[in-house]
């Protein structure tokens, strides 16, 4: 038997059409994702060229950088040790030594007019050996003098005048006696005293 179609043909044609607009609706939501995904596939893609780009450049220049120098070899580390060691002695040697022209122009300006020496002898506080300080332990012996005056009041005069000098300690008056020298009485005297080193208190 053949099937014979009962309905309008209006509403065979508005069922069809009611039927297709969930289809027509899916598929445009599935083209609406798969441009939002591309897009950001792109844009994900570009950032990543972009940084690529960026360590490419990187490298290039980290490459082109100078090789670094070679570090000391083993001569230069010793004559660097050898060169501190001389820097070191050489400091050591330039505090501990004695400034004598000053000493001596200190002495000179504090001694009297009526006052002439007959023998003068320093000695530096420091070993020539050692570089260490002599200790004498006992009486001044680095810086002795004698000499002559014409009266015990002249030697006292010069004791203190030398007490004050900066670079002389331990000012002591060894000897002080009245003589005749050519018909005229003299004092002869001997003193004696220390140098301060360099660095001491009132150095």
């Amino acid at each position: 038997m053949r099937a014979v179609n009962l309905l309008p043909r209006d509403q065979s044609a508005r069922t069809i059409r009611k039927e297709s607009v969930p289809v027509l609706v899916g598929a445009c939501s599935g083209l609406l994702v798969v441009a939002v995904l591309g897009a950001m596939f792109m844009m994900g893609s570009g950032k990543v060229a972009a940084q690529q780009r960026k360590l490419d450049d990187l490298n290039r220049e980290y490459h082109a950088l100078p090789a670094p120098p070679p570090g000391p070899t083993v001569a230069e580390q010793q004559l660097a040790g050898e060169k501190d060691a001389r820097v070191s002695a050489l400091s050591t040697a330039l505090t501990s030594r004695v400034s004598w022209d000053r000493v001596f122009r200190e002495f000179s300006l504090v001694l009297p007019d009526d006052v002439w020496l007959t023998t003068l002898s320093a000695k530096s506080p420091i070993s020539p050996t050692t570089n260490a300080a002599s200790s004498s332990g006992g009486a001044p012996s680095e810086f002795i003098m004698t000499g002559r005056t014409y009266s015990h009041d002249g030697v006292a005069r010069l004791v203190s005048r030398l007490q004050v000098v900066p670079d002389l300690i331990n000012v002591q008056l060894v000897s002080s006696t009245l003589s005749k020298v050519a018909g005229q009485d003299v004092v002869e005297f001997s003193i004696a005293a220390d140098i301060r080193l360099a660095g001491a208190p009132g150095s």
